[in-house]
């Protein structure tokens, strides 16, 4: 096992090489002819994908787990688009950062270039499939992939399919890997190879993405968590509050950019509160308050400490009444992930005070904290949200694949 890993590993770092000098024109037929190609094999890939689901049911995950394992022709449909959309992107290979000359006469240009072989370990999506080849090819990076063993079938197909059309368009050998073992340990192996590989980037649960960071000698981009916050305001627009809040708790509330916590300044609490809690009970949402938050509205149930730091992904909403933006602001420095949140405000001193202070990778005012995405920042498909703060923070998309380089260019000058 351990030597099938490595070989991969090797195989992916000789294709990075030639992958970092495709040209924007290969790598965009490539990734047309992969779409076609995944519409073509759909009946192939829903037959693989029973499987998976088969075994998810027969080993008790939830009907949630089920539908996001599930692709139908619909869902195959948008992994092509995917795709699509990824080779109408910009090209981010090649992009000047910066030019400068110095007094000697040096051009110094810092150029945009791959970062090299990407790891992703994921679990039950098998579009990530798909939606994580498409962006490191664009970007000129080889990735290996390791996906959960329910959606192994899932993978292995899509996998394949991908594959064979895009070594029709001649990719390199190695451009696209999969690690075909579901087994536990061919993850620790794969992450011991740091000679190999440059970055791994899990998508996952807490769970899964602390054990990666446990194990990896390979730098790692993740996020933990998402306690995401909105601060209302005593300025705020209580109808756009109500209509934001409600949309950052429910629209779909399993996401990490999902509303954990909603913080009311006590001046317009008892305005607010009642017709705001009424509505999330209405959509099936469990308020858990703070004591303030109780006296204000009745069947609230008590907030426990925990519930603060909790990212709930379901219908469950901590709620707390705060002093001042102050107030809010210290609440959020404590128990925040550093992940998204927003303030509903009309105030500009207050909104500006609370965008710069707050220390997450996305601040919001007046909207929800679930435009954390990449697709929603025009930034085509992402691969994944960073609460890191070191190369890439928030949506990772094809520009956060990338490092960069200096090319300086002489006339023959020599250092005195």
């Amino acid at each position: 096992m351990k030597q099938e890993v490595i070989n991969i590993a090797k195989q992916a770092q000789e294709a990075s090489r030639a992958l970092g000098n495709l040209s924007t024109e290969k790598k965009n037929k490539a990734l047309l002819a992969m779409a076609n190609a995944l519409v073509k094999n759909a009946a192939y890939i829903k037959k693989e994908n029973a499987k998976d689901a088969r075994f998810a049911k027969s080993i008790g995950k939830s009907s949630a787990f089920v539908d996001r394992l599930l692709l139908d022709d619909k869902r195959i449909v948008k992994m092509a688009d995917g795709l699509r959309q990824v080779a109408r992107l910009k090209d981010p290979v090649g992009d000047i950062m910066k030019s400068w000359k110095r007094p000697n006469g040096l051009l110094i240009k810092k150029v945009r270039v791959p970062i090299g072989v990407i790891g992703i370990i994921y679990e039950s999506r098998p579009d990530v499939t798909s939606d994580c080849i498409s962006l490191c090819l664009k970007s000129g990076n080889a990735v290996i992939l390791r996906g959960g063993k329910e959606s192994i079938h899932s993978n292995i197909a899509i996998f394949e399919t991908l594959k064979k059309a895009a070594s029709k368009c001649g990719l390199p050998s190695g451009s696209f890997n999969l690690i075909k073992r579901t087994e536990h340990e061919a993850v620790k192996f794969l992450l011991g190879l740091n000679d190999y590989i440059d970055l791994i980037i899990p998508r996952g649960g807490e769970a899964l993405i602390r054990e990666v960071v446990k194990y990896s000698k390979i730098p790692v981009i993740k996020h933990y968590k998402g306690v995401c916050h909105t601060y209302v305001d005593k300025d705020a627009d209580i109808n756009m509050a109500m209509k934001v809040c409600f949309n950052a708790k429910v629209q779909r509330p399993a996401t990490c950019n999902a509303m954990e916590t909603m913080l009311v300044h006590e001046s317009i609490a008892k305005k607010f509160l009642p017709a705001m809690t009424r509505k999330f009970k209405d959509a099936g949402v469990e308020i858990r308050g703070c004591a303030k938050t109780r006296k204000i509205v009745s069947g609230v149930k008590q907030a426990k400490e925990s519930d603060w730091g909790t990212e709930f992904l379901a219908l469950i909403l901590a709620v707390k009444v705060v002093k001042n933006l102050e107030e809010a602001i210290a609440h959020i420095t404590r128990y925040g992930t550093k992940h998204s949140d927003a303030i509903i405000t009309r105030n500009k001193k207050a909104a500006e005070e609370f965008l710069n202070r707050i220390d997450a990778a996305c601040v919001f005012l007046n909207t929800s904290t679930r435009f954390t995405d990449g697709n929603q920042f025009g930034m085509g498909a992402e691969i994944g949200i960073s609460t890191d703060k070191i190369h890439a923070r928030g949506p990772m998309a094809l520009e956060e694949l990338c490092s960069y380089k200096y090319k300086i260019y002489g006339k023959g000058q020599l250092r005195n």
